[in-house]
């Protein structure tokens, strides 16, 4: 797996963890950087500085102990106020500065924001100029292939990003009419890596090893940003890592690794929100976690009528714990 370059960081390996609202926090993050991911991007903060008094948007923001280099994502409309977020982020500790043309969310969509931005190809051009002058440290950007399936303007730009002094770029590959569906298409990727020099992130239904080698192959992209495939599944960029330097489908981990990780993400949610709301903030995740196992839906549904930390922890040792002798009875029979 190649490194990648953005600004003076080196990303090893080009594996980055995809901004998603609501997951992407500081605890979520670090798992995934613990487990192979090479960057991983915060939940996107409102460029709207007035509102960053809020516990939501306080904790997006860039902290001492975030492991570095910590790129912070910012959305908005306005040239001057996406400047000023940027110079604020970089103040408190971003290393990196993203830029959110890619969301499809409609909260977002609706105030012209996310990759609702793409329609405007002039305003672009202006908010990254903006946000590259206001700061010293690197402007990456995130994207959709273009506002609709008759409307993909992706090269287009991408060629103003890279005018603009944009030093990464990672593409989604679907409009944002499409949101998650259809099927990602991989052909605008692919025309987005030909038509520019800075590096380039594909993003979209990379699930696994073979999905992974068969977009950097594809696309000729110089890494992948993985998203949803992550939740509950930190594991994916070790993984994947695994697969493209050997080429084999590496052995998933054993229960005592998966309680293990789960039980630590845990602790952070409770460490970084109080147990009230990180008792309620896991239940998504444990959800996650839990969906592909057949044997855990009740566990599920028990999970998420459950209100504090101890019997969070109690249940998830108990189930862990009747699946480990259930193995180990049916290996002795």
């Amino acid at each position: 797996m190649p490194t990648l370059t953005i600004g003076p960081h080196q990303i090893d390996p080009a594996l980055v963890l995809a901004p998603m609202a609501g997951v992407t926090d500081r605890t979520f993050r670090r798992l995934c950087r613990q487990l192979g991911a090479g960057l991983a991007v915060s939940e996107m903060v409102t460029a709207d500085t007035r509102l960053w008094n809020s516990g939501k948007s306080r904790l997006r923001l860039a902290q001492a102990d975030d492991d570095g280099p910590v790129s912070v994502q910012i959305v908005g409309t306005e040239p001057t106020q996406l400047a000023e977020a940027a110079r604020r982020n970089e103040a408190l500790g971003a290393d990196i500065i993203d830029i959110n043309m890619g969301c499809p969310a409609k909260k977002v969509c609706s105030k012209a924001a996310g990759s609702a931005l793409l329609r405007d190809e002039a305003l672009v051009g202006r908010i990254l100029s903006a946000v590259v002058a206001a700061v010293t440290v690197p402007v990456t950007l995130k994207i959709r292939t273009g506002w609709a399936p008759e409307e993909r303007n992706g090269v287009t730009i991408a060629r103003i990003a890279e005018q603009c002094g944009i030093r990464m770029l990672a593409v989604h590959g679907r409009t944002r009419a499409c949101r998650f569906r259809p099927t990602v298409e991989y052909d605008t990727i692919r025309a987005v890596c030909a038509a520019t020099e800075i590096p380039v992130l594909a993003n979209g239904d990379i699930i696994d090893g073979p999905s992974a080698r068969h977009v950097l192959d594809y696309t000729g992209a110089d890494g992948l940003m993985i998203g949803r495939a992550a939740q509950g599944n930190p594991w994916i960029f070790r993984e994947i890592q695994h697969y493209l330097a050997t080429g084999e489908v590496v052995t998933p981990p054993n229960l005592e690794e998966q309680q293990a990780v789960l039980l630590e993400h845990l602790e952070g949610l409770y460490r970084l929100y109080g147990d009230w709301s990180g008792v309620r903030i896991a239940r998504k995740h444990v959800g996650w976690y839990l969906q592909a196992r057949a044997d855990a839906k009740d566990v599920r549904k028990q999970f998420n009528c459950l209100e504090t930390p101890d019997a969070q922890r109690k249940l998830i040792h108990s189930y862990f714990n009747r699946v480990s002798a259930r193995q180990e009875s049916d290996q002795a029979a």
